[in-house]
C-alpha cells in the first residue's frame, strides 16, 4: 500500500504547477539589456538661444508664415497680431513685409473655411494702407469672385464684405482691373440669381441664400454692395477734382484750353499716379477675350452693361422691389445708380 501512494504522487509531479517563491525573480537571458532607468526633461513650445528677444520684423514674418499653418486657431491669432501691429504704428512708418507680398498670403484666406479666420481676416485688410492696395487689385479679385460663387453661403457673405471694402477704398481700380467689370457682374448675378445666358456658367443655380437669416440680410448686404459696384462703374462722377484741376492750370497758364507754352496738355506730362500705368496694353499677357478685358472709362462700361446686364438686372431689381421690407428698399439703391446712368449723356 505505501509503496503504490508513493509512485502515485511521482506520477502527479509531471502535471503539477512549479510554484515561484516571493521575491525571487525569474532568471534573466544572456542577452538582456536593462532598460529601466527614466530620465527627466523639459519641453519649451518656442525655444531661443540668443539673449534678446526677436524684432518686431522677425515676429511680424513669423507670424507671415504661421498663416499656412493647419490649425484654425493658429491663423486666427497671426491675422490678429499682424492687424495689431499694423494698427498701432505710426503712418509715416512703411509695413515691415509690402502689400504686394502679404497679398498673395491673405487672398486665399477669403476662402477659409473656419469664421473666425475669415473675420479676423477683414480686420486686417481694413487696417492695410489703402494706397498701397489699390496697386494690387487684380491679385484680390479672383479669389473675391470665387467666394462669391462658393458654395457655403458664409464664405459668400464674406466675399461681399470684402468686395465693399475693396470698392470703398479702390473702386476705380476694381471696375476698370482686368476682368473686374464684366466678370464680377456675371457673379453678382449668380449670387442674386438674375441669371444671363452668360452668368449661368458661374453657378447653374441660385447661389442660394436667398432670405435667410434675419430679414434677409445677405440679400440686402449683397444689393447694397452691387450698388456700390455700380455707382464706381457707371455712376456719376465727382467733378470736385475736376474743378480743382481746372483752377490750378487756369493759375499756372499751361492748362490743356489756353494752349499755353511749352506744355499744351499738363495731365499728359504728368507723372503717373499708379504702379503700373501701361497695364490696360496687355503687352505681355495673354491674349484677352471680352470678360477678362480691361474698361478704364464709364462710357465703356455703360456701352457693355446695357447691352449684356441692363435688362436682367432691372428684372432683378423689379423682382427685389415688389418682395417688399429691407430687400426692397435696398433694391432702391441699384434702381437709382441705374437712373443716373441712363440719364448721362454719354455721347458729349
Amino acid at each position: 500500500m505505501g509503496s503504490s501512494a508513493k509512485k502515485k504522487k511521482e506520477k502527479q509531479k509531471d502535471f503539477q504547477k512549479a510554484k515561484l517563491k516571493v521575491g525571487k525573480a525569474k532568471g534573466k537571458p544572456e542577452n538582456f539589456t536593462d532598460t529601466s532607468f527614466k530620465t527627466k526633461g523639459i519641453t519649451l513650445t518656442q525655444q531661443s538661444l540668443t539673449l534678446t528677444a526677436p524684432s518686431t520684423q522677425t515676429q511680424f514674418t513669423h507670424h507671415v508664415s504661421l498663416l499656412n499653418s493647419k490649425s484654425d486657431t493658429q491663423r486666427r491669432d497671426s491675422l490678429a497680431h499682424l492687424t495689431t501691429h499694423i494698427s498701432s504704428k505710426p503712418t509715416s512708418q512703411p509695413l515691415p513685409q509690402p502689400v504686394s507680398t502679404l497679398l498673395p498670403t491673405l487672398s486665399p484666406l477669403i476662402l477659409d473655411a473656419s469664421t473666425n479666420v475669415r473675420t479676423q481676416l477683414l480686420k486686417l485688410l481694413r487696417a492695410l494702407p489703402p494706397a498701397d492696395v489699390e496697386d494690387h487689385v487684380v491679385q484680390l479679385m479672383p479669389y473675391i469672385r470665387a467666394g462669391m460663387t462658393h458654395l457655403a453661403a458664409d464664405i459668400r457673405v464674406t466675399a461681399i464684405e470684402v468686395l465693399s471694402w475693396l470698392v470703398e477704398i479702390a473702386g476705380d481700380a476694381v471696375v476698370s482691373c482686368a476682368g473686374g467689370w464684366i466678370k464680377t457682374l456675371n457673379c453678382f448675378l449668380s449670387v442674386l440669381g438674375w441669371h444671363t445666358e452668360e452668368s449661368s456658367k458661374w453657378s447653374s443655380n441660385r447661389a442660394a441664400f436667398g432670405k435667410a437669416g434675419a430679414k434677409g440680410r445677405p440679400m440686402v448686404k449683397v444689393l447694397g454692395v452691387l450698388a456700390e459696384f455700380l455707382q464706381a462703374g457707371i455712376g456719376e462722377e465727382d467733378e470736385d477734382e475736376d474743378v480743382v484741376m481746372g483752377g490750378a492750370e487756369v493759375e499756372s497758364g499751361y492748362g490743356s484750353g489756353d494752349g499755353g507754352f511749352p506744355i499744351v496738355q499738363t495731365e499728359v506730362h504728368m507723372v503717373p499716379k499708379t504702379a503700373q500705368p501701361y497695364v490696360y496694353l496687355n503687352l505681355f499677357g495673354s491674349p484677352r477675350d471680352e470678360e477678362g478685358e480691361m474698361y478704364e472709362t464709364r462710357e465703356e462700361r455703360f456701352r457693355v452693361f446695357k447691352s449684356r446686364f441692363l435688362v436682367a438686372v432691372e428684372r432683378g431689381v423689379e423682382s427685389a422691389r415688389q418682395d417688399g421690407g429691407e430687400v426692397g428698399r435696398a433694391s432702391s439703391a441699384v434702381s437709382k445708380v441705374l437712373k443716373e446712368a441712363r440719364g448721362v449723356d454719354w455721347e458729349g
